[in-house]
């Protein structure tokens, strides 16, 4: 998932380096809303494995 943030991400920033504003404007919300999920599943894992691991 992290993966298809950064690809996002460089869309973003290519499209606005061209001057396509709504689709790096719409490119840079996916990748924020994908980091996000990323940041949330990680700390859910991470809890749990210090929960299973006591």
């Amino acid at each position: 998932m992290l993966y298809w943030t950064l690809v996002f991400l460089v869309i973003a920033l290519v499209a606005g380096l061209f001057g396509f504003g709504g689709i790096a404007s719409a490119s840079a919300g996916v990748a924020q809303i994908l980091f996000a999920i990323f940041v949330v599943l990680f700390l859910v894992s991470l809890v749990v494995g210090l929960v299973r691991r006591r």
